[in-house]
C-alpha cells in the first residue's frame, strides 16, 4: 500500500526551495495529520539539530512516522559533496550523511543522497567524479545497512548536476560500484526532464525504488502542472511499490493549499 508523506524544511538558507512546511516543526506535524498524511521528511541543518528535536513525542502525538530525512543542508551550508577533488571534503561529506543516516535510523527513517553527490569541476572530470560518488555511495550503503535502513539516492536534472540524471544511469552507478542496500529515489520533477518515459522507468527499475518525490512539472504540488499522473499510478501498481509519495514542491500557493491539492492528488490518482 502507497503511503503519503509531506516535507519539512528547517534550514533557513534553504527558504525558497521545494518544500512544503517551514520552521515550526510541532506545527507543521500537526497539520499534515490533519490534512491526512501518514509520514513526514524531514531537511534539516545538521544530524544535531535532528537529535535535539522532541521528534519521537512529536511523531508519536500525531502518529506520524518519519519516512526520511534529507542530507542536502551539507551542500547548502558547507558546500560539501562526494565528488569534490579533495580527498578531505570528501571524507567530511561522508561524515555529515553519516551521521545524517544515524539520525534517521532512530526513527526507521532513511537518508537521501540528493544535492550531496556534486558535480565535475575544473579540478575533477566526469568520470572521476562519477568514481567518487560510486565509492562513497557503496560505503555509505554498508553504514546505512549496519542501521537497519536503506540509503536513497536521487538522480538530478542536468541543471542541477552533470553526473547522474536518469534512473538507467543510477542503476549503472550502483551495479558498476558494488554499492548495496542503495535504494532509488524517484524523483518526478527531474523525471519529467530527463526521462523519456517516467512510467517506463519505473517499471524498468521498479526492483531498486524506495522513495517517490511527489511533484509536478513546474515543482508546484501535483495537479497544478501539466504531467499526466494516471500511466506514473499504474507503473506503481505494476511494480508493487509500497513506499511513500512525499510531496517535495514549492508552498504554493500557501503550504497549506498545496498540502491540501497533495493529498486530493494522492487520492485521485494513488489510492
Amino acid at each position: 500500500m502507497i503511503r503519503s508523506c509531506v516535507t519539512i524544511s528547517l534550514v533557513d538558507q534553504a527558504r525558497g526551495g521545494p518544500f512544503v512546511f517551514w520552521d515550526d516543526l510541532r506545527a507543521a506535524c500537526r497539520e499534515a495529520k490533519a490534512i491526512g498524511f501518514d509520514a513526514v521528511e524531514i531537511f534539516a541543518p545538521s544530524a544535531d539539530i535532528i537529535e535535539q528535536l522532541p521528534l519521537e513525542e512529536l511523531l508519536a502525538e500525531q502518529r506520524l512516522r518519519l519516512a526520511a530525512v534529507g542530507t542536502g543542508a551539507g551542500w547548502v551550508l558547507h558546500r560539501l559533496s562526494l565528488s569534490s577533488a579533495s580527498a578531505d571534503e570528501r571524507r567530511a561529506a561522508e561524515d555529515f550523511i553519516r551521521r545524517m543516516i544515524d539520525a534517521g535510523a532512530r526513527h526507521g527513517a532513511m537518508a537521501i543522497v540528493g544535492s550531496m553527490q556534486g558535480a565535475t569541476s575544473t579540478e575533477v572530470d566526469r568520470q572521476t567524479a562519477i568514481a567518487y560518488l560510486g565509492e562513497s555511495l557503496a560505503r555509505l550503503g554498508a553504514h546505512a545497512a549496519a542501521q537497519g535502513v536503506p540509503l536513497l539516492y536521487e538522480p538530478l536534472n542536468r541543471y542541477e548536476t552533470d553526473l547522474v540524471h536518469r534512473l538507467a544511469e543510477a542503476d549503472q552507478l550502483l551495479s558498476e560500484s558494488g554499492a548495496e542496500n542503495v535504494c532509488l529515489l524517484a524523483d518526478l520533477f527531474h523525471m519529467n526532464i530527463e526521462e523519456v518515459s517516467i512510467s517506463e522507468s519505473i517499471c524498468q527499475y521498479g526492483s531498486r525504488l524506495g522513495h517517490v518525490h511527489l511533484a509536478d512539472s513546474n515543482r508546484r504540488a501535483a495537479g497544478l502542472g501539466h504531467l499526466d499522473y494516471r500511466p506514473i499510478a499504474e507503473a506503481l501498481t505494476q511494480i508493487s511499490y509500497g513506499g511513500y509519495l512525499s510531496a517535495e514542491v514549492f508552498p504554493l500557493p500557501s503550504s497549506q493549499e498545496a498540502a491540501v491539492q497533495t493529498m486530493r492528488a494522492v487520492k485521485q490518482f494513488f489510492a
